[in-house]
């Protein structure tokens, strides 16, 4: 669980569970390099292939390689689904889906170069259900899915590991005014056999194993962090 030594970039960590995830990954050796379209420094629009490319080969201008990669970059619309926008559902897919895809393709080679890659996306409940009104970001969810599984099976040759992350109910910016208080958080809590909504620290030890050498065995999983949501049946 040691990851002294090793450089991690981690995408879409100005804010929410990225900002937590960067921060643990830290605690427990990592050299780590967050990043978002809000970073002072070193920032990375992943809806830009140039802005992606760039930033990778300023990481690797300072620190020479790169071993970990997270994505944590998403966006959610709450719209039913007969209204949405082709430009909204356009966004969503661009930042959650083709964002994980250039950046794991930008980094593609240095995660090889480094004998040990770890590629880590930040998936949802919604890559496995259907949440009321907030079909693209299911949707793409979904697809980061699938996309950890494809590049697990085309990458496992080359000694990167893909994994996923499926959190539960975290209360962030992203969903705060969505949860808090509302009929749809009291339904969730209610779906929820743990009974309560996530902390952002209850992910870190996931990450840093699927980051390390523990997990060297591991890849094409996601794995779901979420007071037991996606195993519950009934709950009263």
């Amino acid at each position: 669980m040691d990851l002294t030594g090793r450089v991690a970039v981690v995408i879409g960590a100005t804010s929410g569970l990225g900002r937590t995830l960067a921060s643990g990954l830290a605690a427990h050796g990592a050299t780590v390099v967050p990043t978002g379209r809000r970073a002072e420094q070193l920032p990375c629009d992943v809806t830009s292939r140039e802005s992606v490319d760039a930033f990778r080969d300023a990481v690797l201008a300072r620190h020479g390689h790169v071993d970990i990669l997270l994505n944590a970059a998403g966006q959610t619309l709450k719209c039913p689904a007969q209204d949405i926008a082709e430009g909204d559902w356009a966004r969503i897919f661009d930042v959650s889906l083709t964002g994980t895809l250039r950046t794991c393709q930008s980094f593609y080679e240095p995660l090889k170069a480094s004998g040990r890659g770890r590629v880590i996306n930040i998936a949802s409940l919604g890559s496995y259900l259907a949440f009321h009104q907030v079909a693209a970001y299911c949707a793409a969810k979904t697809g980061v899915l699938s996309l950890t599984r494809s590049l697990a099976c085309e990458w496992a040759k080359d000694g990167i590991s893909v994994n996923a992350i499926a959190p539960g109910i975290f209360p962030t910016d992203l969903n705060r005014k969505l949860i808090d208080g509302t009929p749809r958080g009291k339904e969730l809590l209610m779906r929820t056999p743990m009974g309560r909504f996530g902390e952002p620290e209850e992910l870190v030890g996931l990450a840093v194993l699927l980051a390390s050498d523990g997990a060297s065995y591991l890849t094409g999983q996601c794995i779901g962090v979420d007071g037991g949501y996606l195993a519950s049946g009934v709950n009263s």
